[in-house]
C-alpha cells in the first residue's frame, strides 16, 4: 500500500465559511463584534481592493479584538467554539473524505491560516494533525501579533516541510479553495480545488 499524506486547507475547504469571523462573533458580544467591524471597515475596504496584504489585514483585525486578553480564557473559548459551533460549519463531504483516508491509514494534516487556538481543538476530535497560524503571547496575555508568519501561501509549504519529510511519501494529496492554497496544492501529486462545494 502506498504511504499517503493528505493536506487539507480548513476555511472554505473543510468549512463552509471563514472561521475567523465566526469565532470572533462567538467570542465577543454582538455590540463589540459589530461595532468593531464598523470601526475597521476602512481597513477592510482597503483589503478588498487589494491595497493591504492578507496577513497585515488579518493581524490588524485580530489585534483589535483580542490584544491584551488572557491566553487561558482565549484557549478555553477556542475549545468551546470547536465543540459547540464548528459542526454547523463543516462540510459533510470533507468528513466523509477524512473517514475514507483514515481507513487507508493515510497521514492527514489540516494546514490553516486561522489560529491554532480553535482549529487544533477541532482537529483533535478527528485525530488530525494541525498546522496553523500561531498567536504571540507574553506573560499570559495575547499581544495581538502573530508568532512568526501567517500560515498562508508559501508559508504553508514552509511549515509542512518542517513537520514532514515529504520524500517518505509515495503519494501526496492536497485540498484547497483559494489563492492561499496554490503553493500547497503544487506540492501534491493529486490536487483538489474546491472539492466539497456541494456538501
Amino acid at each position: 500500500m502506498k504511504k499517503k499524506l493528505v493536506l487539507f486547507d480548513f476555511d472554505g475547504t473543510i468549512t463552509r465559511r471563514d472561521t475567523l469571523l465566526e469565532f470572533l462573533a462567538y467570542y465577543k458580544s454582538p455590540w463589540v463584534f459589530y461595532g468593531g467591524l464598523i470601526i475597521l471597515s476602512p481597513m477592510l475596504l482597503l483589503y478588498k481592493l487589494g491595497l493591504i496584504r492578507n496577513s497585515r489585514a488579518k493581524e490588524l483585525l485580530v489585534s483589535f479584538f483580542i490584544k491584551g486578553d488572557s491566553v487561558l480564557q482565549f484557549n478555553e473559548a477556542g475549545k468551546r467554539f470547536a465543540e459547540e459551533k464548528m459542526q454547523t460549519l463543516v462540510r459533510t463531504g470533507a468528513i466523509r473524505a477524512i473517514e475514507a483516508y483514515r481507513s487507508e491509514r493515510a497521514d492527514m494534516v489540516v494546514v490553516s491560516a486561522s489560529a491554532e487556538n480553535w482549529v487544533k481543538p477541532w482537529c483533535d476530535q478527528y485525530a488530525l494533525q494541525c498546522i496553523a497560524t500561531r498567536l504571540e503571547t507574553r506573560e499570559g496575555k495575547l499581544t495581538g501579533r502573530f508568532e512568526g508568519l501567517n500560515c498562508f501561501g508559501e508559508e504553508k509549504c514552509t511549515r509542512i516541510s518542517k513537520e514532514f519529510d515529504l520524500q517518505k511519501y509515495d503519494y501526496i494529496i492536497a485540498y484547497g479553495d483559494s489563492r492561499g492554497d496554490h503553493e500547497m496544492l503544487a506540492l501534491a501529486n493529486e490536487k483538489n480545488y474546491k472539492p466539497f462545494r456541494q456538501s
